[in-house]
């Protein structure tokens, strides 16, 4: 999957600050008909949970207890783009292929994001061959382009959450991974399996090495811990 997550379905959720609980964000439009607004409602959609609790899971506690100290002496509102797209089509591609072999590659990050929130996206017009960043999503209509930045760390989360984790026959308290997953710069993954030296310019520079810093690989094959 070559540039596909970050064209996938992405839901924002906010919360006042970490003591508050997450809240969906809803889009609505004003009396007007034209301006968009957002609305807070309590977290109902299944899959925004599902996204939710691989996010926050096994977080380390050391840093948990520091994060909440900090939230705790410095609250702030939350803003966080979740890629339940990608959630949605990784539970998908396991059930139909459980021993899939999955090669992603997408951006990592994006720059000269201005749209707030973890992950958030770059929304773009192009006029007159001209390209123009949105400071905010509410305000693209027509024929905005909008992609977001891969969370290559949620990514494996998600992927190993739809294999099934199980806990091993020996009734340890420790889980049984049954994906063996790598994440590379593509700089690496270029070095490691590109002929890179039949890419190499007179002058030095090398595009398989060079060109997109901002993206990554994501491998992902089954282990033999298939029951």
């Amino acid at each position: 999957m070559l540039e596909v997550l970050d064209n996938l379905p992405h839901d924002l959720i906010y919360s006042e600050s970490r003591a508050v609980p997450w809240k969906e964000v809803w889009v609505e439009k004003q009396q007007n008909g034209e301006t968009l607004s957002e609305l807070y409602k309590p977290l109902q959609d299944p899959l925004i949970n599902r996204c939710i609790e691989i996010m926050e899971s096994k977080d380390d506690k050391s840093i948990s207890n520091l994060r909440n100290l900090w939230f705790k002496l410095f609250p702030k509102p939350r803003r966080c783009w979740l890629p339940t797209g990608s959630l949605k089509l990784m539970e998908v591609l396991h059930e139909a292929l459980p021993m899939m072999s999955l090669i992603a590659s997408d951006y990592s990050y994006l720059p000269d994001v201005t749209i707030p929130g973890v992950r958030a996206p770059l929304v773009s017009t192009k006029k007159d061959g001209q390209s123009s960043d949105y400071k905010s999503y509410l305000d693209a209509k027509g024929d905005a382009d909008i992609f977001f930045p891969t969370d290559f760390w949620l990514l494996e989360r998600m992927d190993h959450y739809c294999s099934k984790l199980k806990v091993g026959r020996n009734k340890s308290s420790k889980e049984v991974k049954k994906r063996r997953t790598l994440v590379l710069d593509t700089a690496a993954f270029m070095e490691e399996f590109a002929l890179h030296t039949k890419t190499r310019t007179k002058d030095g520079y090398n595009p398989l090495l060079e060109d997109f810093s901002n993206t990554k690989f994501y491998i992902s094959v089954p282990t033999h811990n298939i029951q």
